[in-house]
């Protein structure tokens, strides 16, 4: 296995338990049973350091509700943003363990969807600047659409 997937599919475990422990409901919204990753997820490293960026985000296996832990000092909306982030960065690693490039794509492409709709929900309910909002609003509008399209699309192409 190369170096690459190792590390995709560790950070797709980190991202895992850090959802699990401040959101387990978000983690499969409406992400299609079909875009799950084909290579099994078991038996990889859950600890140590999460890349962020430049930056290293400890784990420490620290849920936000602890007070402790990398997400322990955010605002509800840094929170909120975070979870979604993590949902997002989870189901896209999975939606790219798929075998076909097509479907990796498309499943990807579902997942990075889900993830702005999120975020258009945090800055809805969080934000103050009427702008923003209605831009929040037409993002989750339009791909609300367009992850129906690609869902179908999942449903039709891809066999199990």
């Amino acid at each position: 296995m190369n170096t690459y997937v190792k590390h995709a599919a560790a950070a797709l475990a980190v991202s895992a338990a850090i959802l699990a422990s401040v959101n387990p409901a978000a983690a499969d919204a409406t992400f299609p049973d079909k875009c799950k990753g084909d290579m099994p997820m078991s038996g990889m490293p859950m600890g140590g350091e999460m890349p962020m960026g430049s930056q290293q985000m400890p784990m420490g296996g620290q849920g936000s509700n602890s007070g402790q832990g990398p997400m322990a000092n955010l605002t509800d909306y840094q929170q909120a943003s975070m979870e979604a982030m993590m949902s997002m960065n989870q189901q896209m690693m999975q939606g790219m363990m798929k075998d076909d490039p097509d479907v990796s794509f498309i499943c990807g492409l579902i997942a990075h969807h889900l993830g702005a709709i999120d975020m258009a929900k945090v800055e809805l309910e969080h934000g103050d600047n009427e702008e923003a909002k209605a831009t929040a609003q037409k993002v989750i509008d339009d791909q609300t659409k367009e992850v129906e399209r690609l869902t179908e699309w999942v449903g039709k192409e891809v066999k199990e």
